[in-house]
């Protein structure tokens, strides 16, 4: 088949939808099938092959409420002209998709959407474009969700959508299942013996960085214990804020013989992290379904989440952690009750027969499920039924 994957941002950028889509499109590619992804086009891009995926970039970028700009037409004209078998649009409310949702009607390849979330459903800015989505969702061949209860496929069920399937994230053995030559303790001057939690997530502001600082930091209980976040800088994010926190915290928690590490690592010592880490400390404040929890079960990593897009499905899925206690706003956006959330860390911490269940619960829901390989066969399957593959 001839597959084209449409996406915002691709490989080398990095991201969970990159990561997502770059994970797919591989795995496609070694399964037989010819694949494109279209992106925006990268400066620091400089192979328009990879791993045996053709990347076709645009100088493209916003979306269609806060003004797209660049060469919308040749986007346009690439995918009026096209002959692949099947066309997938990854997450809406940016360019790569919204430049195509006026065009489906007239685009002869079977036609794929995975919303992964819709963000911005309840913004005011974005009723029409949702009000409009009604009708697009209708157009496409079959819609992908993550998730059997979130707002994108709820949004979706009221309006009447039927064709619809549950695909999920994963994570990737080859990562996790790979022989490990990394100390990370030892690499960041962790002791041996400190309780390690982990968070891995950009410094976007809504990640709970914040919140898992200060969970952390007020759960008095846990001693001889390092809080690492691995976290890449985004402009207008909170590093800033995130390495102010815990420098004053580093003055006092010497004396309680806990520290708190704000680094950026490269993916093998992340991945590295995620095994020698006890915890996983995941207070997001939006998320659709967050790719490092399955990286939690691939690495045996017990987590303790909001209850944030669909980590209550995961929670109940794979029993390998457990939700914090999470206040809901507006807007699809969640915040972790800090001091309830400390207690829940003190807990997880003393009992650790629980946390050896959520290691090896989690890790067998995973092979079984949750591997990327799994996922990439089930979008082959998908893409082989709606155009009459054998």
């Amino acid at each position: 088949m001839k597959i084209l994957h449409t996406v915002e941002n691709y490989y080398p950028s990095t991201g969970g939808m990159q990561e997502v889509v770059r994970e797919l499109s591989e795995r496609l590619v070694a399964l037989g099938h010819d694949v494109t992804v279209a992106t925006s086009r990268l400066q620091e891009r400089t192979n328009n092959l990879v791993n045996g995926v053709t990347i076709k970039e645009f100088d493209v970028s916003g979306n269609m409420v806060r003004k797209m700009e660049g060469d919308i037409d040749s986007y346009k004209d690439f995918l009026l002209n096209s002959d692949y078998d099947v066309i997938t649009n990854f997450a809406a409310q940016q360019w790569a998709t919204d430049i195509m949702l006026p065009l489906l009607g007239k685009i002869k390849s079977k036609k794929v959407f995975v919303p992964t979330g819709f963000s911005a459903l309840y913004s005011n800015e974005y009723k029409d474009y949702f009000e409009r989505m009604k009708s697009w969702f209708h157009e496409y061949d079959m819609n992908v969700f993550l998730s059997e209860n979130y707002q994108d496929i709820n949004f979706a069920r009221d309006c009447g959508v039927r064709k619809r399937v549950l695909i999920p994230n994963g994570a990737g053995e080859n990562e996790f299942m790979m022989e490990r030559n990394i100390n990370i303790r030892k690499l960041l001057n962790i002791p041996e013996k400190h309780f390690l939690v982990l968070h891995v997530g950009s410094h976007t502001g809504i990640k709970g960085h914040l919140e898992a600082i200060k969970i952390f930091s007020r759960a008095h209980r846990l001693r001889s214990a390092t809080f690492l976040l691995i976290a890449n800088d985004v402009d207008g994010g909170c590093m800033t804020d995130c390495k102010r926190k815990a420098f004053y915290f580093n003055l006092a928690g010497k004396f309680l013989n806990k520290k708190i590490i704000i680094t950026s690592l490269p993916r093998k010592e992340t991945v590295a992290a995620y095994h020698e880490a006890d915890l996983f400390l995941f207070p997001s404040n939006i998320e659709c379904s967050p790719l490092v929890l399955f990286e939690c079960m691939a690495s045996k990593t017990p987590f303790l989440s909001t209850d944030v897009g669909n980590a209550a499905e995961l929670v109940r899925w794979s029993n390998a952690g457990e939700l914090l206690p999470t206040i809901k706003e507006l807007g699809g956006y969640v915040k972790a009750d800090i001091a309830e959330s400390a207690r829940r860390l003190e807990g997880i911490y003393r009992k650790s027969q629980r946390r050896r269940e959520m290691q090896k619960s989690g890790h067998k829901v995973w092979l079984e499920r949750f591997t990327w390989q799994k996922i990439a066969l089930e979008y082959e399957k998908l893409y082989k039924e709606l155009g009459n593959f054998s």
